[in-house]
């Protein structure tokens, strides 16, 4: 599992540099300043929760069982946060009218919650203040 984890979050993290470099370039010059805004925070948070699964699957602090559960609500929370972000600033560019997925951003965003709150009971059942 935590080789899956590893390559997941460094192909996320390959993904959010190429968006935030696609937004800062070639969207720059077609998205309103706010659409821009929202598309870098769609970035940061899938940048900060990519790096979180590098961490994830590095660590031995979290038990293997707690590693899949964060993996899954972090993957599925950045595809649902990010990704709605996404295509809800760039809904001007399509045929499709994205806002009605809108819903969808705060279930990603709750989903993310969700896998910080997994780690956070995690690091509260550690048997030792010591790190070594």
């Amino acid at each position: 599992m935590r080789k899956k984890i590893l390559i997941t979050g460094a192909i996320l993290g390959c993904l959010a540099v190429i968006l935030g470099a696609f937004g800062a370039h070639a969207l720059k010059k077609i998205l309103t300043v706010d659409q821009l805004s929202s598309f870098e925070t769609g970035v940061r948070y899938h940048m900060y929760h990519a790096l979180l699964l590098l961490f994830i699957g590095t660590t031995a602090f979290i038990s293997p069982k707690m590693q899949k559960l964060v993996y899954v609500f972090m993957l599925w929370g950045i595809l649902l946060f990010s990704g709605s972000i996404y295509l809800l600033a760039t809904n001007d560019m399509t045929a499709f009218n994205f806002k009605v997925i809108g819903f969808i951003t705060p279930i990603g965003g709750t989903l993310l919650i969700i896998g910080w709150i997994i780690l956070i009971v995690n690091f509260f059942k550690l048997k030792t203040d010591k790190i070594s």
